[in-house]
């Protein structure tokens, strides 16, 4: 039986919270950045970090006057501290100062809207700081899941979701935390490719893949949802996030992405939330937990929508899901390998080096070829990650 657990009430809800966004210059930060000029007053911006857009993080810092920003691109370095320096904004290079900038004092909560495994650092160096967290980056829980998760319990920092699907079900959470619940159901669009089978989907292209039908998302998290796998991942991040087993988390087909998610109580009872597919939502519900902030969004009209419909998988044709759960209910150091294997194969899928289908074959390659560890320690995480990109990269070189 699961039992919901109330998040702590340490967090002061008051106006004026500092923020660090990770990955500002990314989809889930630029939006965020959205929200803080919708809500002015209730935040402020202590640090922005990128990736490689140098010219969009100096235009950000400008505008927003943070304490300090950080580029991953060390060769960018110095075109940013150059452009800031008579801004009193500091500016560092290099994923170690990205990983140290977030324990700065000033800092209340931290949303980690990187890419992949590489959030997984500064997201475990600002639980050890004591700051709350804003999670977009879902890899940082399908890697390690149970230490963070560990982690943040003993600092007492709130893991607030920023994916839809896992503020949904966060959502119909709230006030339920002396009710178990008897099952979350997770909902994906289907993706571009929804009703296609093996053998229509031998030969398309990134451009068609790139074409999601309801969401504006970034290059990987858009392959991720036409293979399923981002709802894979999703499915490995809920069960760190709630507590539940991979039994107690069905993905059910929606391709209205209207009903973001829903949780099941043990008397039957279905709850879920609805809203239009805009990540801002998920994000500010975040941002100004616990607060529900008054927006100008539009809303959802039902009448626009006469027919939601619902749909089972085809974990078949979209093996990815499976490959997920299975990675889910191995445990250890699978869903490490998985996610990075996964990386490799989208990245060489956008350069043209592997087909759609072909994905899941890289998958299953660097799950076979890297030995299996029942309990990694944080540092073997990154060593286990090293060592399935080598596997995932070697398989796609024989493509």
């Amino acid at each position: 039986m699961i039992k919901t657990v109330p998040h702590s009430d340490t967090f002061d809800p008051g106006a004026g919270r500092g923020l660090a966004i990770l990955g500002s210059t990314g989809s889930i930060g630029t939006q965020a950045l959205d929200v803080v000029r919708a809500q002015p007053g209730k935040f402020r911006v202590e640090v922005l970090t990128a990736g490689r857009n140098a010219d969009l993080l100096i235009e950000q810092a400008l505008e927003f006057k943070p304490n300090a920003v950080a580029i991953a691109d060390e060769a960018q370095g110095q075109k940013v501290r150059d452009a800031l320096w008579d801004h009193d904004i500091k500016a560092y290079a290099g994923q170690d100062a990205i990983a140290q900038l977030v324990e700065m004092e000033g800092i209340d909560i931290v949303l980690t809207a990187l890419v992949g495994f590489a959030g997984l650092r500064p997201t475990m160096n600002a639980i050890a700081a004591g700051k709350h967290i804003a999670l977009a980056n879902k890899e940082t829980l399908v890697v390690a899941g149970e230490i963070v998760m560990a982690a943040a319990r003993e600092k007492g920092v709130d893991i607030l979701p920023v994916d839809s699907e896992h503020s949904a079900i966060f959502q119909c959470l709230a006030g339920e935390f002396h009710n178990p619940i008897e099952k979350v159901i997770l909902t994906a669009s289907g993706g571009p490719f929804r009703g296609r089978d093996r053998a229509s989907l031998t030969d398309v292209t990134k451009a068609q893949a790139l074409k999601h039908p309801n969401w504006e998302m970034g290059a990987k998290i858009t392959i991720d949802s036409a293979s399923l796998m981002n709802k894979g991942l999703e499915v490995i991040e809920a069960r760190w996030l709630f507590d539940v087993k991979a039994a107690d988390i069905d993905v059910v087909v929606h391709p209205q992405s209207i009903v973001h998610s829903c949780v099941q109580f043990e008397d039957g009872s279905i709850k879920a939330q609805l809203g239009l597919p805009d990540m801002k939502l998920p994000i500010q519900y975040a941002l100004g937990y616990p607060q529900r902030l008054q927006n100008s969004f539009p809303r959802f009209n039902f009448a626009a929508y006469p027919s939601l419909t619902f749909e089972a998988p085809d974990v078949d044709t979209f093996r990815n899901l499976q490959l997920a759960y299975d990675a889910l209910e191995r445990g250890g150091s699978a869903p490490c390998v998985l996610n990075a294997a996964n990386e490799i194969a989208v990245a060489a899928f956008l350069r043209d080096e592997v087909g759609f289908l072909e994905m899941s074959d890289v998958l299953e390659h660097a799950l076979a070829a890297v030995d299996h560890v029942a309990k990694p320690e944080l540092e073997q995480l990154f060593e286990l990650d090293q060592a399935a990109r080598e596997a995932a990269t070697d398989r796609v070189k024989r493509s």
